[in-house]
Parts: structure tokens; sequence; C-alpha cells
């Protein structure tokens, strides 16, 4: 029997396809990776005593498909969330993540290079006295949801008051400051951390926060390590450790790693 192969058969084989490399992009590398995994190879199970004609177990298996959308709701809520996010941020507003975009300021507007500027030299003057810091900056108020629970500032980006905020004896250099549209948000502030599990050994909670975030947010960010002053730069759940301070202003300028 001859196959009738249409045009919306192809969009829609292409639109499987689209979503499955999305979702396997955002659980790569975590443990929901093991379960999703898990899953298909029930499904496939299913499928093969359901041909097979092995009517009890295709019984007992198809409960289990039958609730398998909640099921995945349930576990992967997460990475759903995430997933959403990423179509919002990624593909209904911009391709691109820039520093100059989150400001919405034209290219030689000097404003954005001089925010930019105090936010490199404050991360060189704390990686210098290894001290410890995590800075999310976003865009179009992306950040509000992050910011319940922390110290909303709403001052001036100044080298000066991202030190004192994480400065060691200070109450607010716990958390992350959350930096949008030109201002200084929020600190304090719990961000969430990522569940890669190909994070190295040495990376402590503020890098785990910084790779977090980025996964949650169309967000840059900046962690600082107290132990050894290396900076570390977040985007979409990759990063970049051990970067120089132009390094770093290339990528808050760019909105790219590479």
């Amino acid at each position: 029997m001859p196959f009738n192969i249409t045009i919306p058969d192809v969009i829609d084989v292409m639109l499987v396809a689209f979503i499955l490399y999305q979702l396997y992009r955002l659980i790569r590398g975590t443990a929901a990776f093991s379960i999703f995994f898990g899953i298909i190879l029930i499904y496939l199970t299913w499928l093969a005593v359901k041909a097979l004609e092995m009517e009890l177990i295709t019984a007992l298996l198809g409960q289990v498909m039958g609730v398998g959308v909640i099921a995945l709701i349930i576990v992967f809520q997460q990475e759903v969330r995430r997933f959403l996010l990423v179509l919002g941020n990624r593909y209904i507003k911009t391709s691109r993540f820039s520093l100059r975009k989150i400001f919405s300021l034209k290219k030689e507007d000097a404003e954005t290079l001089q925010i930019a500027e105090e936010i490199v030299k404050a991360c060189q003057s704390m990686s210098a006295q290894k001290i410890g810091a995590l800075i999310v900056i976003g865009r179009k108020r992306s950040l509000d949801l992050f910011s319940e629970g922390g110290e909303i500032l709403n001052a001036r980006v100044s080298a000066g008051l991202v030190e004192t905020i994480f400065f060691k004896n200070t109450p607010l250099h716990d958390g992350a400051m959350l930096i949008e549209e030109k201002i200084i948000l929020a600190a304090r502030c719990q961000v969430p951390t990522t569940e890669q599990t190909s994070i190295p050994a040495g990376f402590g909670m503020r890098h785990r926060a910084a790779i977090g975030i980025s996964e949650h947010s169309a967000a840059i960010a900046i962690a600082v390590s107290e132990e050894n002053g290396h900076i570390t730069a977040a985007i979409a759940g990759k990063y970049r450790y051990n970067i120089s301070p132009d390094e770093l202003r290339k990528i808050l300028i760019s909105g790219r790693l590479d």
C-alpha cells in the first residue's frame, strides 16, 4: 500500500522533532534526563506488547500511559516552566541577548557602556579581594518574580555600591543582586539553582545559582568566587569559568559567551 505524505504530515513531524529536541536541550545533564529516558522505554514497551497482542500487560501499561501527561507535568514541572520561559524570552522577544537590548538603548548610548564598566570594575575588585558575589542582569522586568523576599533597592548602578552590598559584614551580601533597566532592583534575593549533574565539583552555591537563574530567565548571571576570586558568567544554562575582566566586558556588551 503506497504512502501518501502530505505537507501537513511533514510539518507535523518537524514540530514534534523540534519540541523533543528543545526538551532534550533543557534536561540533558540533569537527573530528569534519566526519568525521561525511563518513560520513553515504558512507552516503547507498551507499543511492542500491544503489537504482540499481549492483553494483560498491555492493559497494565495502558493505565500507566493513561495518566502519563499528568505524571509528566508533575515530574518535569521545572523543565516545563523553563521550556516556556525559553520560548517566551528567546522566540518572542529576541533571539539575541545583549546589555544594549536590556536597556533598549542605541549602540552609541554612553550610559549603557558606563553601566557595563561599573559592573566590570566591581567584579574585578571583588575578585582581587576574594569577595563572593552573585549578580543577575535581566531585561524588561523579567526578574520581578525573583525579587520577592529580597531587599528592594531601586538604586543607581555603581561599582562602589555593588562592592558595599557584597562586603562580608553587610546584611545584604548573601543571595543575588538583581539589575534591570539601569538600576539595582534588589539584593539578598533567592534564585533557583541548576540541576545539571555535569557541574564541576568545585562549583559552590553561587555558581550553581548563577547557572540556575540563567536557565530560568533571559539573564546574564555573574558569580565571583570567595575561595579563589574567579569570575564566572552564565547565559541560558551555559557558562564560562575563570574569565578576565576584559572577557566579562565583552560578554556584557554582546550578550554572548563566545
